[in-house]
């Protein structure tokens, strides 16, 4: 058979693309046993199906198998399979010219006869990846429509022989004689049974045939010493979870198959299972973790369901298949429908990549939405955890996503002190209430405490209570919420009282005083107020700034410094409001001092710093001493 040898160079074209990819285009050394793999899958269906129609082929079901062996001493691995193989024309045609393709021309010819066919190899490219790992492929051959058997061979760039050979078996053995160490890389590692079990497992799986794999494991004998006992071993599960039926699925299973693949001490919150069958077709498993991720607010967290085509991992993290809001969730995606670039690693952002995206983001918004109406409790227990993600989502992106998350995102009431939505504050509303009123604070009993919401509780409103820091930022994106404006009770300009001129009057009467205490203690305004029972004073703010999102931005890293315009207010009933008019008739200098120690007490209610709290403590020993 020696005799019988053609050698061949690869074209120009291919040349270039050999050494593109090689070099650049797979940057995942790793996913070439993932190609080889799905190549041999693909063989065996060809083979299978080719068996419904002919009756000459004889196959059984059960006895189609890869075969994933390999050799340390001679640095190779070699993938066999007992599918369709290749007679010498589809040698030269697939594996000579890149990018001709047996798989994608078998599926476009079978397509309209039969929809259920399967194919994962579409784009014949694959197969060189093995050049990233190998400095030889020897490809072994025997097509069942041929008696004989062929050898490919190639060392890279330079070309490839054809010739024929004594493969007694229809099918494919590929033999890759594995790279040397350089000072870069690390060859060895693929010659070991633990790197490729790990491999096959990240990456194959889910391949609907066995993968079989010699194993060594130690026994002890007669003697009680230990040897090396070798067995046949099914590397793959060949099954994955989300395609088997949900009758066949227990509770447990969803949870421990969410534990082991994503290290989490503790079931899901929600699991959530798709099933699309449209313009594009796909199945979805996804999970709601308990918890925050140990490295969730961290650079190294990345979002991102993991992407499947018919059961062979193609990213690990997709992120575009989920909005940033949604990062949380965890999950595998399941589709034939996704367009690939030459390799499968490099997902282009398709109409049906984006299809799927949109899908799977209605489909948690539904079932959030059912979860909150039917078990409160849990998407309480949900939205305390990730809460900030999804408030976080309406303000980002200049409010684009507000109409969609609106009505999933909660504050605590200060009615129940407890968690409500924006729908069920509105429905709450009294008759004569225009506006949704909110304060904000570092924990709800502060908030309680603050001056500024007592007129607002006289009148029997419902206030929200903002607590995250996100809070404040995501109701001015919403601006309002079913025709109703949002309206803070630290804004300058709430006013509840009907009595605005005798407020007014007083304030016009003791402008000089007023102005004096402004410039002293250096303030956008002090006022007179008649919204405050019981407290002396208060701070509130005018413009878009408040008092809470200006501690907010500047404990944000970065040298902005943002200073809300704020406004000393005075309750006009308390008697220290005659007191300060006393004072600028007798000691102007007096109440200067009352001017910083007021304005210093209110920073202080509103949990600002105080700029010189030596001179605070003075003044206060001062004034009480006296």
């Amino acid at each position: 058979m020696g005799d019988y040898m053609k050698k061949r160079e690869f074209k120009s074209e291919s040349k270039r693309l050999l050494d593109l990819m090689i070099n650049s285009i797979y940057t995942n050394k790793d996913i070439f046993l993932r190609e080889l793999i799905s190549n041999a899958s693909d063989a065996i269906d060809k083979l299978y199906y080719a068996s419904l129609t002919d009756k000459k082929i004889k196959v059984k079901k059960e006895d189609l198998e890869i075969n994933i062996n390999y050799n340390k001493d001679l640095r190779t691995i070699t993938v066999s399979d007992n599918g369709c193989g290749m007679t010498e024309a589809e040698l030269e045609n697939n594996l000579g010219t890149i990018a001709k393709s047996g798989s994608l021309a078998f599926k476009e010819m079978n397509d309209t006869k039969n929809k259920k066919i399967d194919i994962i190899g579409q784009f014949g490219v694959g197969f060189y990846s093995a050049f990233m790992v190998a400095d030889e492929i020897t490809v072994l051959s025997k097509s069942y429509e041929s008696d004989e058997a062929f050898k490919w061979n190639s060392k890279g760039l330079d070309g490839y022989t054809l010739e024929k050979c004594d493969k007694k078996s229809i099918g494919t053995d590929i033999i890759l004689h594995i790279k040397d160490n350089t000072d870069d890389e690390n060859y060895d590692d693929y010659l070991t049974e633990y790197k490729l079990k790990d491999l096959i497992k990240k990456y194959s799986d889910y391949i609907r045939y066995p993968i079989k794999m010699e194993v060594i494991h130690s026994e002890k004998n007669d003697k009680d010493e230990y040897e090396d006992i070798k067995s046949i071993e099914t590397i793959n599960s060949m099954i994955p979870i989300w395609k088997k039926g949900k009758k066949d699925l227990k509770e447990d299973e969803y949870n421990n198959y969410y534990k082991d693949t994503y290290y989490d001490y503790e079931n899901p919150l929600k699991v959530i299972s798709t099933s699309v069958e449209g313009a594009v077709s796909y199945k979805g498993l996804l999970f709601v973790p308990s918890h925050t991720p140990y490295d969730f607010y961290t650079k190294e967290y990345e979002k991102g369901l993991s992407l499947y085509s018919n059961g062979v991992l193609i990213m690990d993290k997709c992120s575009d298949l989920i909005p940033d809001y949604f990062s949380f969730v965890k999950g595998v995606v399941d589709t034939e429908d996704i367009s690939l670039n030459i390799s499968r690693e490099m997902l282009q952002k398709t109409k049906a990549v984006n299809l799927i995206a949109k899908n799977i983001e209605n489909k948690i918004i539904k079932e959030f939405t059912e979860m909150l109406e039917n078990d409160r409790e849990t998407y309480k227990k949900m939205f305390k955890t990730f809460g900030t993600n999804i408030k976080f989502g309406i303000y980002n992106n200049y409010g684009m996503d507000k109409d969609k998350l609106q009505d999933l995102i909660m504050f605590n009431s200060s009615k129940t002190k407890d968690l409500i939505t924006l729908k069920e504050y509105v429905s709450n509303m009294k008759d004569n209430q225009s506006e949704i009123y909110y304060a904000s604070g570092e924990s709800v009993d502060k908030i309680d405490l603050l001056p500024q919401i007592e007129q607002v509780k006289d009148k029997d409103y419902e206030i929200l209570y903002l607590t995250d820091y996100v809070d404040e930022f995501t109701l001015n994106s919403l601006i309002e919420y079913n025709g109703k404006k949002f309206k803070n009770v630290s804004a300058a300009d709430l006013d509840l009282e009907d009595k605005h001129e005798e407020i007014d009057k007083l304030n016009n009467d003791n402008k000089d005083m007023l102005s004096l205490m402004k410039e002293t203690i250096g303030i956008n305004d002090v006022k007179f107020t008649n919204k405050l029972k019981s407290h002396p004073v208060c701070l509130t703010s005018k413009g878009n700034v408040s008092v809470e999102m200006e501690k907010v931005i500047n404990a944000m890293p970065g040298d902005e410094n943002i200073n809300a315009e704020l406004v000393l207010e005075i309750n006009e009933n308390h008697p220290i409001s005659e007191k300060l008019k006393s004072l600028y008739e007798k000691d102007k200098e007096e109440l200067k001092k009352y001017a910083k120690v007021l304005y210093s007490e209110a920073r202080l209610i509103e949990g600002l710093n105080i700029d010189n709290p030596t001179e605070f403590s003075n003044l206060i020993c001062d004034l009480i001493s006296k």
